[in-house]
Order: C-alpha cells, then structure tokens, then sequence
C-alpha cells in the first residue's frame, strides 16, 4: 500500500481561462439556463438530441453543449417536417 494521496483539486490556468471565455459567449449570445416562455432548447432546432437532458447545439455561434431547459437569442422552432 502506497502513502500517495490525492491532492486537492484546484484550478489550472485553462480552467480559469475557459470559464471567462464561456462566460463571454453566453453573455455575448444572450444563453441562459433557464427557458423563455416556452422556448427552451429542446424544442429548438439546432438541439442534437431532444431524448437528452444535455445535447450539443449546433447553432454556428454556439456549438457547444447546453441544457434541454437553456434558452438563447438563436432560438428557433424545429421546422414541422423534422418535428
């Protein structure tokens, strides 16, 4: 048995680094956690996968992963021939 323990976790500088250009994004895109009316990114057309509670939007200013209750300015209805 070795005497190694596991040190604290704490923040690189790409952790720090990420999170003010996420944060950016989502301001920048107006991204929020929680819907807007009705509109929420699993109703969305650019949500890969509605079945999920996490999917990737693939909107070609955000392209990351968001929540299935998230909402952003890009926000459109899935067009009634894919719904």
């Amino acid at each position: 048995m070795s005497d190694y323990q596991i040190p604290e976790p704490e923040p690189k500088e790409i952790d720090e680094r990420l999170a003010v250009e996420l944060g950016q994004m989502a301001q920048n895109n107006v991204l929020r956690g929680h819907p807007s009316g009705d509109e929420r990114c699993e109703g969305c057309r650019y949500y890969l996968d509605p079945s999920q509670d996490l999917s990737y939007c693939w909107h070609p200013k955000l392209r990351i992963l968001v929540g299935a209750n998230w909402w952003c300015q890009w926000w459109e209805p899935i067009p009634q021939d894919q719904a």
